[in-house]
């Protein structure tokens, strides 16, 4: 049975134990003058106390201690203290206003903060740390006390936010308008409102490029901008760039508020260009997405972009996952689901463009009733009668499944439930064992009448009986 999130919690703390079996390490008490508490934090576990390491009043730069307590009492301590040797004195020879000015006069900037700190190393040295806010993030300098000399100096954002435009999910649903076509890429005045400013999070401060914690834009060319502003036209290939950009991330963030902090938690490679045919695909040999420019370009509909996301979470939960028809028919389903899972945040369920009705603006590219929809999540299919052998066909009938479930429990907790299990999936895993595996997944998480509300979703679809 698969453990809950909480025993991530666990191993963490019991790193921190082992952390701790150094020498010397002291409770805060017994340390009077070395130490000045920072914070106190409550977990699920336990408290969690900081303190900031200091000689003769001084912070040591870099220098930690943390005391965390469980609740069964048992304390565990981590000890990062730096050795404090050679100093030549606390006194500071170079005033705090000529290092400020100093700074002030490189970056350009005055700084918000200053103070007195010791810079640990074979030879400790005494040094104003100033912090100064630029444009591209607040920079750290640390000013030898002594004579004047820039020892460190550093960005201390390690993500940077960015301004782009993108549709939400598609101009379809945006627009509710099941009429707009692709007229080859043209920005025609009828998508004018589908466009929407988005703040784009988590790029890399120390390139100009849509390369970022979540994402990592291969496309040739790639875009780029030292405002860090992407603003662009359909009709630029730069748009597609930033849809993909910002539709991972915003997928990535999600995973993360619902408590998963490892599933696919790296910037996944992507490219916009260089496809051109009407298809998209994930190649998990070199875990990438490529999204074509056939018809609609696919990155301009967030739906394909998840649909291509939701491979690579499962092929980064499972190595290997879909080596049979019907694992890869799972794959295909998921991805439906993790699309229109996603668009569940910002689009409405209307008869116009229904929520299960997945793609809808790349389909208007090859498909003529209304609304357009590349498959669905509520077909009636059922298990093992309506199988065909084509992975996406047969992948509407795990979507609805998971899609109940959805219904059912809500999209928290059924998102939750549907990520945890397919850790418990194997490569090769057929559609009864990956619902049973859900079941039970449900079961640790929600208890007993979630697991019957899951289960039930999975018997109306034929997979359980």
């Amino acid at each position: 049975m698969k453990k809950t999130p909480l025993v991530l919690v666990t191993v963490l703390v019991t790193g921190l134990t082992t952390a701790a079996a150094a020498p010397a390490a002291a409770a805060p008490g017994a340390l009077p003058g070395d130490l000045r508490q920072v914070q106190t934090r409550q977990s699920l576990l336990g408290t969690h106390a900081w303190y900031q390491q200091t000689f003769r009043g001084i912070p040591v730069f870099g220098g930690y201690y943390a005391v965390h307590t469980s609740a069964d009492g048992t304390v565990a301590t981590a000890d990062g203290r730096k050795a404090v040797t050679g100093l030549a004195g606390t006194t500071a020879g170079v005033t705090e206003q000529r290092a400020r000015s100093a700074v002030s006069g490189r970056l350009g900037r005055q700084p918000a903060r200053s103070e007195l700190v010791i810079v640990p190393g074979t030879t400790a040295r005494l040094a104003w740390q100033t912090l100064t806010p630029t444009a591209r993030g607040t920079v750290r300098s640390l000013v030898a006390a002594d004579n004047g000399a820039v020892l460190r100096e550093e960005n201390t954002v390690r993500e940077a936010n960015g301004v782009g435009q993108v549709f939400d999910p598609n101009p379809v649903v945006a627009l509710q308008d099941e009429s707009l076509t692709d007229q080859r890429d043209a920005d025609y005045p009828a998508l004018k409102d589908a466009y929407r400013r988005v703040t784009l999070r988590h790029l890399d401060p120390d390139k100009n490029t849509l390369q970022g914690s979540y994402a990592n834009n291969l496309s040739e060319p790639a875009v780029t901008s030292d405002a860090r502003t992407y603003v662009y036209p359909r009709s630029d290939p730069g748009f597609e760039q930033v849809m993909t950009y910002h539709s991972m991330t915003t997928t990535e963030e999600y995973i993360h508020r619902l408590g998963f902090t490892d599933v696919n938690n790296e910037p996944q490679d992507y490219a916009t260009t260089g496809l051109t045919a009407d298809n998209s695909y994930y190649d998990p040999s070199v875990d990438k997405i490529t999204l074509g420019t056939g018809g609609v370009d696919d990155a301009e509909d967030n739906e394909v972009i998840w649909h291509e996301y939701g491979h690579a979470i499962q092929d980064d939960q499972v190595p290997g996952f879909g080596s049979t028809e019907e694992a890869g028919a799972i794959g295909e389903g998921f991805g439906d689901y993790w699309a229109v899972t996603m668009s569940q945040a910002t689009s409405p369920d209307t008869a116009v463009t229904p929520l299960a009705c997945v793609m809808d603006w790349d389909a208007t590219s090859y498909t003529d009733d209304e609304p357009h929809c590349l498959r669905r999540t509520d077909t009636a299919k059922v298990y093992p009668g309506d199988l065909e052998g084509e992975v996406h066909a047969d992948g509407e009938i795990w979507s609805h499944a998971l899609w109940d479930v959805n219904l059912e429990l809500g999209r928290t907790r059924a998102n939750r439930i549907i990520l945890e299990a397919q850790f418990r999936f194997t490569p090769d895993v057929t559609m009864p064992q990956a619902a049973e595996a859900t079941v039970a997944t449900a079961g640790v998480l929600y208890g007993p009448r979630a697991a019957d509300r899951t289960r039930k979703a999975f018997v109306d679809r034929g997979i359980l009986s």
